[in-house]
């Protein structure tokens, strides 16, 4: 891991927390996480575990940081950790194609249903949270599920040009 790809990761990351705060929020104040979009491309322009682990507990305590679900930095942490991984394992499964826009988007889209079940599960579980998994299913996640696979739509091809133009060595120039 190198020291470009560091930075770049980070940039990333700290674009997903800027997002995560100027989006207002919807619902009782729950917002889509746009940390897990930059999380997925993050981990699409670098499958590597070391990146993948550091990329898991880095939104997590940044998602923790500024969530607003009541005792939500413990479950953030979890959910990004897990979802990380499992989305990790997909990219690898899938290898070949994942780096392809519509297998990318429905990547983040059940990225994205993963970390929402997780986190609801978690705040369930471990907080003891006295909220309604399905209601908050229904209508927290599958939007942000929504809204994720259009900002990933977006976001992840302007990046991939950037990466292709400055020489960056990752999955996309590979």
């Amino acid at each position: 891991m190198n020291t470009k790809n560091l930075v770049l990761m980070s940039l990333l990351v700290g674009v997903g927390a800027v997002l995560y705060i100027v989006i207002p929020g919807f619902n009782g104040g729950m917002k889509p996480d746009f940390m897990l979009t930059m999380m997925f491309i993050s981990i699409l322009l670098f499958p590597e575990v070391k990146s993948v682990f550091l990329l898991g507990i880095t939104t997590g305590i940044i998602s923790g940081l500024f969530s607003t679900f009541p005792g939500g930095f413990i479950p953030n942490v979890i959910d990004k950790s897990v979802t990380a991984f499992v989305f990790f394992g997909l990219v690898l499964l899938i290898n070949k194609y994942a780096k392809k826009l519509p297998v990318a988007i429905v990547l983040t889209c059940i990225g994205t249903l993963i970390s929402g079940v997780v986190f609801l599960s978690s705040a369930i579980f471990l907080i003891g949270a006295d909220v309604p998994f399905m209601g908050l299913l229904v209508a927290v996640v599958l939007p942000a599920v929504a809204i994720n696979a259009v900002a990933f739509f977006i976001i992840y091809p302007i990046i991939g040009k950037l990466i292709k133009r400055s020489k960056f060595e990752t999955a996309l120039t590979a």
